[in-house]
């Protein structure tokens, strides 16, 4: 499945959540990203009927394969570039909203060859 950027952004948000959290509700979502509560309604709608996200009746969220799938590389495409920044001399907050922007537009052969440095 092909996601919009906004879509990459609140599945990562939902995968990195439910690293520190036993169950994530949309608003969980919201109070991290900074987002309405009814923009985060909208994109969970999405993410839903796109077979990404499932929602329990306690109206927890939960990442499917296919969702967490992507999830996880999206969240690695973020670590890669936020720590080849780092590296290069920038200060861990600026990388990480910098590599937030960049995930989203690097090709894979880039991000394979930054993976590469990083990992050496």
């Amino acid at each position: 499945m092909k996601l919009m950027e906004s879509g990459q952004m609140y599945l990562e948000t939902i995968y990195v959540l439910s690293k520190e959290k036993s169950r994530v509700h949309s608003i969980d979502v919201s109070e991290y990203m900074g987002y309405s509560k009814p923009s985060v309604s909208r994109a969970i709608g999405i993410l839903r009927s796109g077979g990404c996200v499932e929602m329990a009746e306690d109206g927890s969220l939960t990442l499917t394969e296919a969702g967490r799938a992507l999830a996880e590389q999206i969240y690695e495409r973020h670590t890669i570039l936020t720590e080849f920044l780092v590296r290069l001399g920038v200060d861990r907050a600026t990388a990480a909203e910098d590599a937030c922007k960049m995930e989203h537009v690097i090709s894979d052969a880039s991000l394979v060859a930054l993976k590469e440095f990083v990992e050496s």
